[in-house]
């Protein structure tokens, strides 16, 4: 378990439908938003999470969001569409092993065995009560946890707490 900081986090929302809006940010962020419930995809140094149907979690390394929160407002002027920086609102917790699916399931109902929840699926979900986006990044398990930042140390003692049983 360890925080992941730098991360840079812009909140995407736009209509899916709005075909010519969806291009131009696909376009600036050189990836396809993933228009498949909880899905995630990465491209280079950056990913698009799934949040709901029209709004997506754009990550990137910290310092980039800048930037590319500036290029999707000018390629998606006169669109119907907003970019939030969230960067500083929340922080990332990331949790790895082959029992990191087990110390997640002791705080949250979420289906997360690999027959339904696999490298690239996303969820916003609760954790030991408090909100979260729930990602995974690969077959170790790795997860990130991004969680509001005034809940960061509860959760992080919880997940300590949780994890002792498992030896961590």
């Amino acid at each position: 378990m360890c925080e992941r900081p730098f991360l840079g986090l812009l909140d995407l929302r736009l209509d899916p439908a709005d075909r010519a809006a969806l291009q131009a940010a696909n376009r600036i962020l050189q990836i396809e938003l993933p228009l498949v419930p909880n899905r995630a995809i990465e491209g280079d140094g950056l990913a698009a999470l799934w949040l709901g149907p029209d709004e997506w979690l754009v990550v990137n390394d910290r310092g980039a969001e800048l930037a590319v929160e500036g290029r999707l407002n000018d390629a998606l002027r006169g669109q119907t569409f907003a970019v939030t920086n969230v960067t500083d609102a929340c922080t990332t917790i990331e949790l790895a092993g082959r029992h990191a699916g087990d110390v997640l399931r002791k705080g949250s109902g979420l289906d997360i065995h690999p027959r339904e929840f696999a490298p690239d699926h996303c969820a916003q979900t609760t954790l030991a009560k408090a909100r979260i986006i729930l990602w995974q990044r690969d077959e170790t398990p790795t997860y990130y946890l991004f969680v509001d930042r005034s809940y960061a140390e509860y959760l992080w003692h919880w997940l300590e707490d949780a994890a002792r049983e498992f030896g961590a």
